[in-house]
């Protein structure tokens, strides 16, 4: 019997898929279950139309996310750190430090988009990319740089 799954069935297959099982196994444990529908005709033509519009959808998220991607890749970010001896900073730039950046202009990102391998530890450019969907990634440009000591003079 031709069925088209309605949900992914382990070591049968993924949702959409038409396939040929057996008539028992159909009857019996995958139409009961809402796991399937009988392919006939109507379902099938729905299924398509499903899979067109749902691909078209896709398409235009994903035209949206890389301008996105586009206008986050344009920023640069800058991190003041405080240093001390031969320029060896105290801290570290964290994931929560380059989102608190990207808040700053305006960019809401899911710290979990963020691929920082290690936090940042040292003075310099870095570029850190952040995946916004699984085909676009932008890339931020974090340039940390020494906190100013700022020295007044007071007089009496």
């Amino acid at each position: 019997m031709k069925v088209i799954l309605q949900e992914t069935v382990e070591g049968l297959g993924h949702v959409g898929d038409l396939l040929d099982v057996s008539d028992g196994f159909a009857r019996n444990y995958l139409l009961p279950r809402r796991k399937a529908l009988e392919a006939s005709s109507r379902n099938v033509k729905a299924l398509e139309h499903v899979k067109r519009v749902s691909a078209e959808k896709a398409r235009k998220e994903k035209q949206q996310i890389e301008a996105v991607a586009k206008k986050i890749s344009a920023v640069s970010l800058t991190v003041t750190a405080q240093v001390g001896k031969d320029d060896k900073m105290f801290g570290s730039v964290t994931v929560k430090d380059i989102v608190e950046g990207l808040a700053e202009h305006g960019f809401e990102v899911d710290r979990r988009r963020i691929q920082l391998a290690q936090p940042i530890k040292e003075l310099g450019t870095f570029t850190v990319p952040v995946k916004l969907h699984r085909d676009v990634t932008a890339s931020v440009s974090v340039m940390v740089v020494k906190k100013q000591e700022v020295t007044s003079t007071v007089e009496t």
